[in-house]
């Protein structure tokens, strides 16, 4: 599981990230706002944001920051996370309330982004809850979270009602089939409304792999990483170094691209509109330089770029006036000069 985590974190969090406005023949780059620089202020830039928003993400199925700063059009220009022990979520009849380090929060001031949600629930799973829910066909998502986010799929030793006093006769009944749950070792169900605790969630997981004994591979199934990436024993696989690059980007394509298309479509609503968010996931694309020198020089002929910006793509400069002498000197043919008079099209 850690394995899992640490590759997905590490890939996404490395990938650079561009900012582009919309414009009536396409896109076309800006700048990118300090948010998406040092979103955690000078300690914290945008790499070490990424890494640990993923880790969380992948490990509890939200992430959680307060906003401290906005910009003049009231989007977030620095976001403290919030370590998953001091923060907690609830949902009353499908009121969310935000809770950091014991504090109620307004939901305008919280950052709060998900993955592998529910009908029915406010906030995301992990892989390994998501598994859960799945594999254990639980009735509702409303069951399922009063047993994994209370507490672990065990009760939890604090019983509260949080719409009205409970009377003293219904409170005799609700403590028996407390006392039940307990003695049983069954997951207390009460209503609609439930509370999100980070630890009880980790806990659960942890607790839940145990039990159902997965494998390596399995857990890896889970996480959308295959077994072969994070060293795992598979048997009859063999990449080789001639088909790593076709083998990145099918993991590109079928496991990493749906959790990239979803951060950035939640980092785009730091923007203000038509601007938006894009992953440069080319760069998980790394091709060995006989591949790039092909590459490259084939979208020159085919005239999809100029040199100069195939050069800048090799941390080249510019041709100066004297390499241009120098190939004149070398390739004649290939230099010819235009006719006066003539157009340039008829250059041949």
């Amino acid at each position: 599981m850690w394995a899992c985590v640490r590759l997905r974190a590490d890939l996404v969090s490395t990938l650079p990230i561009d900012t582009f406005r919309k414009v009536p023949w396409g896109q076309v780059e800006v700048p990118k706002p300090p948010v998406l620089v040092e979103p955690g202020g000078s300690q914290v830039d945008i790499v070490e944001w990424m890494y640990s928003t993923q880790s969380d993400l992948d490990s509890l199925g939200n992430t959680v920051g307060l906003i401290t700063e906005k910009d003049g059009v009231g989007k977030p220009r620095r976001i403290d996370l919030v370590a998953r022990e001091d923060y907690r979520i609830t949902s009353v009849r499908g009121a969310v309330e935000y809770w950091i380090q014991g504090k109620k929060r307004d939901s305008e001031d919280v950052w709060h982004e998900r993955q592998f949600t529910s009908s029915g629930m406010v906030v995301g799973m992990s892989p390994v809850a998501y598994a859960a829910l799945s594999l254990q066909q639980y009735e509702s998502a409303q069951e399922f979270a009063a047993a994994w986010f209370g507490g672990g799929l065990v009760p939890t030793a604090h019983l509260k009602y949080g719409e009205a006093k409970v009377p003293p006769a219904e409170s005799e009944a609700i403590k028996a089939r407390f006392m039940v749950a307990i003695e049983n070792g069954e997951p207390f169900v009460t209503g609609k409304d439930w509370e999100y605790k980070p630890i009880d969630a980790a806990a659960a997981q942890a607790t839940f792999i145990e039990t159902m004994r997965f494998t390596d591979i399995e857990i890896g199934r889970f996480f959308g990483v295959p077994g072969d990436l994070f060293d795992a024993a598979v048997e009859g696989s063999s990449i080789t170094y001639a088909n790593i690059t076709q083998r990145n980007l099918q993991f590109l394509v079928h496991n990493l691209g749906p959790a990239i298309t979803r951060r950035e479509r939640a980092l785009s609503k730091l923007l203000p509109q038509p601007r938006f968010v894009k992953f440069n996931s080319d760069a998980l694309l790394r091709m060995d330089p006989e591949t790039v020198s092909t590459m490259l020089g084939q979208q020159v002929k085919d005239r999809l770029v100029a040199p100069s910006e195939a050069r800048e793509l090799l941390n080249r400069a510019p041709y100066t006036p004297e390499q241009i002498d120098e190939f004149k000197t070398l390739f004649p043919t290939e230099f010819k000069e235009i006719p006066a008079g003539a157009q340039r099209g008829d250059a041949r």
